[in-house]
């Protein structure tokens, strides 16, 4: 079936109406649905509309919570930890990049730790207008509730594939790195375990410890493991980076792994940092795009492509979609469909 490419408008639209039916409020839908399609603009498809589904179906079972305010549960000024009771992850990010952006510009930086947050989607999409602003963002989620990477040399599954992202300025687009300390993402594997696809490297390990490129071993029991960055050669550096953001997620969030926590959602660890309270925002930016320029100019093998800096792809892929529609798969138009007709939303014309 070919891919239909819908405007962004209208897929934001249907999303934000679905989510409104659903029980959200009017501006926290708006929200959700803005950080999901811009994760699928950015190219980022299996953390865009392809979790609208089974966030209607959180909010129907009472798992995400539909009102409410974040708990303030320590206020230190530059530093700040909410408990988020189960309310939509993008609107308590959105919400806390704005805090930490008022609070860095006071104090230089700003840093809120989030916990019992829902699920978050996609890091990098919400990077780029914090970059653009001009302040560097760094943003790292885990979920206490999945397990689903083994440590390194491990059987065993112990953390999630745990990202840590970074929007930085430049003097000209900014850099934007979304990165798993893990190989690959549950997202990505159960798409193909579901389509009965491969992996294009053995980039997981069954429950006996050998590598494939099989989805499929992640569903036995016992399971199989996602290897960290590195895989079973250099794996002890993605297993450290994984460590790292357990400790600034659940450890600064003081709710994690210790605790039998099933539900599905996420620790979060958010900072801005205001380069004009360090050495300047021009010295920042103007360091930032040296080393850009520098990477771009590295020599690369003959016939190879130039070096392209981490966010560039999607952001041009960003452009290209909001020229001419997004390219979402066939598989998530019919979950939205079938959504819609579950709570009477009309689908949008020409997606029926």
């Amino acid at each position: 079936m070919e891919t239909q490419r819908p405007s962004a408008d209208t897929l934001r639209g249907w999303a934000a109406t679905l989510l409104t039916r659903a029980g959200l409020a009017e501006e926290r839908a708006g929200v959700v649905a803005d950080v999901l399609m811009e994760g699928d603009l950015l190219g980022h498809d299996t953390h865009g509309l392809q979790l609208l589904a089974p966030y209607l179906d959180e909010i129907a079972a009472g798992r995400m919570a539909t009102r409410g305010e974040p708990e303030v549960v320590s206020d230190a000024g530059a530093l700040a930890l909410w408990d988020g009771g189960w309310l939509p992850g993008p609107w308590l990010v959105r919400r806390a990049i704005d805090a930490a952006s008022a609070r860095a510009a006071e104090h230089g930086s700003a840093t809120v730790v989030i916990r019992r947050s829902h699920h978050i989607a996609c890091l990098a999409a919400y990077l780029r207008p914090v970059a653009e602003a001009g302040r560097l963002i760094i943003l790292a989620s885990s979920d206490p509730a999945v397990a689903s990477v083994a440590p390194f040399g491990g059987l065993s599954p112990v953390v999630t594939p745990n990202p840590i992202a970074a929007g930085i300025p430049t003097e000209g687009g900014p850099i934007l790195l979304d990165v798993s300390t893990s190989i690959t993402t549950n997202g990505m594997t159960g798409r193909l375990h579901k389509q009965g696809g491969r992996l294009p490297h053995p980039w997981v390990q069954d429950a006996h410890g050998r590598t494939t490129d099989d989805p499929a071993a992640l569903f036995t029991d016992p399971p199989g493991t996602i290897l960290p960055i590195g895989g079973q050669d250099h794996g002890h550096k993605g297993f450290a980076l994984s460590l790292l953001v357990e400790a600034l997620t659940a450890g600064l969030g003081g709710y994690g792994r210790a605790e039998p926590e099933k539900r599905w959602g996420a620790a979060v660890f958010l900072q801005i940092v205001d380069p004009a309270r360090a050495g300047g925002q021009g010295a920042f930016r103007h360091q930032m795009e040296a080393l850009a320029r520098s990477c771009r100019e590295s020599r690369v093998p003959e016939g190879a492509p130039p070096v392209r800096l981490p966010g560039e792809r999607g952001l041009e892929r960003r452009r290209q979609q909001l020229e001419s529609g997004v390219a979402l798969s066939p598989a998530i138009l019919d979950a939205l469909r079938g959504k819609s007709a579950a709570l009477g939303v009309p689908v949008p014309e020409g997606l029926g």
